[in-house]
């Protein structure tokens, strides 16, 4: 007999719009970048609601990582896994939503008062918190997905060439490719192999999309290109979106000052706007967009930028489903699961150097780290308590 839509092993079931709901309030207080933000989505959807088991949660963030932002495409891979094609395109815009339209009103302050809004203080008392985030997220998916040897000594490597910057891509490549050597020695004990048929959630689209409509607002700033050529200057940039947010920063500044679309100091700004907001570094796209044609450029050169990304993982996504349980493609995802949890490491340890400052910092690291743990606080409470530190000085 076959589950009910949106259920997912022994989880509860969830409805589509209590979901799109769950990653419009991630997208909301996702600060820190990809790796914070699928430490959210996993305490959010995998621990608290179980809305997928953590391998397959893992594997959808493997994928990811292939084309575009992989927290965008996670989001979409467990909107497509519980309800199709339309379920995943409405998650990932539901998640992408408060960045685009936060980076569309500072956008609108920065280019009518020549400023960056004065918010760098409070976003940078939230840089402890988000590493307690990234290093609970990975003991609570470690403690499930890296349960033998071979898997122990996967997430150890994959740790240790993410901290020499190796490409995501390489990485997970080559973890599956060992998986697929190593075969059942990789897969966590306890963690069988299903028949084809057992706890497969059904993939048809279901239910109306999230739709949203906004008022476009009056156009502001130059109109260098038409919208038709913002779209397909951002198109093009999204097939070789490649390797994570940060890659596209060379390759949009070279793009967009040739076109005269930004001036250095302008893309310098855009940068640290991007970086202000929760979501991707991407939404870069939605500031140049919004110099050029307000918020119908905003809006247009978002969607183009993400369009290869999202066609790309709703293939990959369906085609989950009709591989995951064939022998070599579960034994390759079983070599991407632990790397995954070494990546998700190696990222705390990245950007710990740069957010940990003096006993103000590791203090509230600590304190994070107990709330989350110990007492269960909400991420939104601690973010809030970072900002209010963060804000009044006491953390830098």
């Amino acid at each position: 007999m076959k589950k009910p839509l949106g259920h997912v092993g022994e989880g509860p079931v969830i409805s589509l719009p209590a979901l799109v709901l769950n990653f419009l309030k991630i997208g909301a207080i996702g600060f820190g970048g990809g790796m914070a933000i699928i430490a959210l989505m996993e305490r959010e959807l995998i621990r608290k609601r179980r809305v997928l088991e953590v391998d397959e949660f893992l594997h959808g963030v493997g994928l990811g990582q292939v084309l575009g932002p992989f927290a965008v495409n996670t989001a979409l891979f467990v909107g497509n896994r519980l309800y199709g094609t339309l379920g995943g395109l409405a998650c990932a815009f539901a998640f992408m939503a408060p960045s685009v339209l936060m980076v569309i009103l500072l956008a609108w302050l920065y280019f009518s008062f020549h400023a960056i809004p004065a918010l760098q203080d409070a976003i940078g008392g939230l840089g402890p918190v988000v590493i307690a985030l990234i290093l609970g997220a990975a003991w609570s998916m470690g403690r499930k997905a890296v349960r033998s040897w071979p898997s122990v000594l996967m997430a150890a490597l994959a740790l240790g060439l993410s901290l020499l910057k190796v490409n995501a891509v390489y990485i997970l490549v080559g973890a599956g490719l060992a998986g697929i050597i190593a075969g059942n020695r990789m897969q966590a004990k306890g963690h069988p192999r299903k028949p084809a048929d057992q706890d497969k959630p059904q993939t048809t689209g279901v239910g109306p999309t999230a739709a949203s409509g906004i008022a476009l607002l009056p156009v502001a700033g130059s109109a260098a290109g038409g919208i038709s050529t913002i779209a397909w200057v951002f198109l093009k940039v999204g097939f070789v979106f490649f390797g994570g947010g940060f890659v596209l920063v060379p390759i949009l500044q070279q793009k967009l000052e040739a076109l005269g679309w930004l001036t250095p100091r302008e893309f310098i700004d855009g940068v640290a706007i991007s970086n202000l907001t929760p979501g991707p570094i991407a939404v870069l796209a939605t500031f140049t967009g919004f110099r050029l044609h307000g918020v119908t450029g905003a809006l247009a050169a978002t969607l183009a930028l993400f369009t290869p990304a999202m066609i790309l993982m709703t293939f990959m996504s369906h085609e989950y489903s009709r591989l995951k349980d064939a022998r070599y493609f579960k034994d390759f995802m079983g070599g991407v699961t632990p790397a995954v949890v070494g990546m998700v490491v190696s990222a705390a340890l990245l950007l710990a150097p740069g957010i940990l400052h003096g006993i103000a910092g590791w203090g509230l690291l600590a304190i994070a780290l107990l709330l989350l743990s110990r007492f269960q606080w909400h991420p939104a409470w601690i973010l809030a308590i970072g900002a209010a530190l963060g804000a009044t000085g006491a953390v830098r």
